[in-house]
């Protein structure tokens, strides 16, 4: 079936996602494996990828970054990541660029943004997002990790888990409750550094899939944060976090979408290769009937995808429109993974196999950035209300 023509990218956009394309190719698909075993990728790799242009996009010429508020750009590297199948080893990048840095881009004073952004531009400073805690998932509004204002420094205790970037990163915008008394209005961003006294990194987790993304336990403990270190303004952060997660939640359908893609690519050339009963797989109709259906939803759910993108381009995506792109697409994603390995046979299972990689990779879609139910939630109370 002829794809649908895709128009919301230009000529230029082409050019840069065939760049983008050919780092990806020799920088990072050839040492996938590895990294995968290391369960880290290395810094080196965020320096090579600052010196070609591909860390933060989004930030000021003045800083040393690519001036632009164009999402197409940050759209393309996750499907280019995506198609890949390097998510593991990539996956870091685009946190760093496309949820991390706005906080800085929107919040950060003039001296905040001088310290921290030539950093995060070059690859010399990772960033993190420090959210998630051991008893909160998605209840943001139950974060317990304090930070109690004591002079010119606000002293942090508590601790973070399943955190994207953990080992790795220089700066974790960590999300601190101020003032216990006023609940979600009485939390904060403070931006916590390395080499502080009392932070400290717990085990790079062992996860079912992303292997080489670090993903880790923060513990503070006494932590001095100056009071420079503040990320807007106190007692706001919730409101920070609502209006920030958008655009993470859509980048995560723009992935999500490019690996079912991926998927069924691969799943197609192996079928019309593998042969069974004196025909290639490709040609049962329990196989023809099951593409069919896959295909026709990754092109439907592309088309929406497609649209929220220029929706928020234009600065026009709602939180709802976010949420549902999320949870459609990345459920869609593990359907679609889940039925091509089936197609592989025996050889699915083998991680040798991309979608048996993809299939470990996929299933933590419908958890982070928000759960599928959260979702559906925040899309149901919209269209209840």
């Amino acid at each position: 079936m002829e794809a649908f023509p895709r128009t919301i990218f230009d000529d230029v956009h082409g050019q840069f996602r065939s760049t983008f394309r050919s780092w990806l190719d020799k920088e990072v698909v050839p040492n996938h494996e590895k990294w995968e075993d290391d369960g880290i990728t290395p810094r080196e790799l965020w320096l090579e990828a600052g010196k070609h242009g591909f860390l933060g996009l989004n930030v000021p010429e003045s800083y040393g970054g690519g001036d632009t508020d164009d999402y197409h750009f940050a759209a393309i590297m996750a499907e280019e990541i995506g198609y890949t199948g390097v998510i593991g080893s990539a996956n870091g990048i685009t946190l760093h660029n496309d949820i991390v840095l706005p906080y800085y881009l929107e919040l950060a004073n003039d001296e905040q943004k001088s310290r921290w952004l030539p950093g995060m531009v070059t690859g010399e400073i990772i960033g993190a997002l420090g959210i998630t805690e051991p008893n909160t998932g998605s209840d943001v509004a139950g974060i317990r990790t304090t930070g109690v204002k004591k002079g010119g420094a606000y002293v942090v205790n508590g601790a973070k888990t399943f955190i994207s970037n953990g080992i790795n990163s220089d700066t974790v915008i960590t999300v601190c409750r101020t003032d216990p008394e006023k609940g979600h209005r009485g939390i904060s961003l403070l931006v916590i550094e390395r080499g502080m006294k009392g932070f400290e990194r717990g085990r790079n987790l062992d996860k079912l899939g992303m292997h080489a993304q670090d993903t880790a336990e923060l513990f503070f403990t006494d932590v001095e944060v100056p009071a420079e270190n503040l990320l807007g303004e106190e007692g706001m952060g919730f409101v920070y976090l609502m209006t920030n997660l958008a655009q993470e939640r859509l980048g995560i359908a723009v992935g999500a979408i490019a690996v079912a893609d991926a998927a069924l690519k691969w799943t197609l050339d192996y079928t019309r290769e593998r042969k069974a009963f004196g025909q290639s797989i490709s040609q049962f109709q329990n196989s023809k009937f099951l593409l069919a259906e896959l295909a026709t939803e990754v092109q439907i759910a592309q088309v929406y995808v497609d649209r929220c993108v220029e929706l928020h381009c234009n600065k026009q995506l709602s939180a709802e429109q976010a949420a549902a792109a999320k949870f459609w697409c990345t459920e869609l994603q593990n359907k679609v993974v889940d039925r091509c390995l089936q197609l592989h046979g025996g050889y699915g299972y083998m991680r040798e196999y991309p979608i048996a990689r993809a299939w470990a990779d996929s299933r933590i879609q419908t958890i982070y950035g928000g759960t599928s139910e959260i979702m559906k939630e925040i899309v149901g109370r919209s269209i209840t209300k």
